[in-house]
């Protein structure tokens, strides 16, 4: 089964660096500036589950694709996606089939639309790393899980084969039977996340020592999950518990990845993570919500003028 991963960033690099250390048959679609980087440095990855270093890890440049892949594991930051899918768009053949590790749900109908829904996967990645300067990746916790399924619920054939070709790969796989359900888990659990830390610029800790912090956080959850379930996708008993209680933890260090881009004033996926939460909202209020995007496309404005 050959694979093509799109990018050699934190999440597609890390995972595809485990496969290709199973000896699975991977090539990274990059570009030119970070073909560069991996000659001079090579692929390599810190992790508490061992680290990794490949001096010539397999690149390819869009244009020098000349035949299908099987697989396209596709991660971007979601800004990105359109040049993404014109990047990989020669790699696609008849039955070549997309995992798209994207959050939120925009990404779906946009993959959708260019290649078909029947080539299109749900995907899901839940993992902490991030690239320091010199490209390489470094695994910032312990867990690191790859899911995917068939959309919008059930099983097949391909499902079954791509569960064998990523099983023992030193991470966790997951064969999800009810995808989209598990999307919307995270997307919940991310879009609240990503609203509280950047809305108040500060950790789950720092926020809930703040007077009305712990308020703010469960308004917003309330609020995004409300948008789920609205859309049939109400969560889950345990998933909502699993969220309260990393949500609630006196003391805790967490933040989402887009305060980290934030605060080094770089892009951020306003209007996948929390943007198209509200544009699905249809009846559901959620006040809270609307403030952390007006917070986010203010930072957008102001770093669009050079501020």
């Amino acid at each position: 089964m050959r694979i093509l991963v799109v990018g050699v960033g934190a999440t597609g690099g890390y995972f595809g660096a485990r496969l290709l250390q199973a000896g699975r048959d991977v090539t990274f679609l990059v570009r030119p500036r970070r073909a560069a980087q991996l000659a001079e440095h090579g692929l390599r990855v810190k992790s508490p589950h061992g680290d990794l270093h490949f001096p010539n890890p397999p690149v390819v440049l869009s244009e020098q694709i000349t035949q299908p892949y099987d697989v396209v594991l596709l991660s971007c930051k979601a800004y990105d996606l359109e040049s993404a899918m014109d990047g990989f768009a020669p790699a696609m053949g008849p039955n070549t089939v997309i995992i798209p590790l994207l959050n939120g749900m925009q990404h779906l109908d946009r993959l959708d639309a260019r290649f078909g829904a029947g080539r299109v996967m749900g995907g899901r990645c839940l993992i902490s790393s991030t690239l320091d300067d010199q490209g390489t990746i470094l695994h910032l916790s312990s867990f690191h899980v790859l899911s995917f399924g068939e959309r919008p619920s059930g099983s097949s054939e391909r499902a079954l084969a791509l569960a064998a070709a990523f099983s023992d790969a030193g991470f966790d796989v997951q064969r999800s039977d009810a995808m989209l359900q598990d999307m919307w888990e995270k997307w919940l659990f991310l879009a609240t996340l990503a609203s509280a830390t950047c809305l108040m610029r500060a950790t789950i800790g720092d926020i809930l020592a703040a007077p009305r912090g712990r308020e703010t956080i469960a308004a917003l959850l309330g609020e995004c999950a409300g948008v789920a379930a609205a859309n049939g996708y109400p969560a889950r008993g345990p998933v909502l518990e699993q969220a309260k209680t990393t949500l609630f933890a006196e003391g805790s260090p967490l933040t989402a990845s887009m305060l980290r881009d934030l605060e080094r004033g770089g892009a951020i996926e306003s209007d996948q993570i929390v943007g198209d939460m509200l544009a699905r909202r249809g009846q559901t209020a959620a006040p809270t919500l609307e403030m952390a995007l007006t917070s986010l496309k203010a930072y957008e404005a102001r770093r669009a003028r050079g501020g």
